[in-house]
């Protein structure tokens, strides 16, 4: 999970909850907050994908809402971050393919 805030990463294990009133360790922001939900969603009815949830005001507040999920953040940059392909690089590999 990311913070909302600073989006620094915040390690959780598999089923762990976070706690209401958990804060961000790089910046001390709260992090169950419904903008940290899964749920969350700006163009829903209440900002909120969960028709069963009570409105909350403050969308960057810690709050009681017993259908809180973190929202799971995948890192899709991976190693083809750290090592930038040129074009020349992408042409070969493709020239590669259909040689017999």
């Amino acid at each position: 999970m990311n913070c909302w805030s600073c989006g620094g990463a915040i390690p959780l294990l598999a089923g762990q909850r976070v706690a209401m009133r958990e804060t961000c360790p790089h910046c001390d922001a709260d992090l169950h907050v419904c903008r940290n939900c899964s749920h969350f969603d700006p163009g829903s009815h209440h900002e909120c994908r969960e028709n069963q949830a009570e409105w909350v005001r403050t969308k960057d507040r810690s709050n009681h809402c017993d259908y809180f999920s973190p929202v799971t953040v995948v890192n899709a940059t991976g190693p083809r971050a750290q090592g930038r392909a040129t074009a020349e690089d992408a042409r070969s590999k493709f020239d590669s393919l259909f040689k017999r």
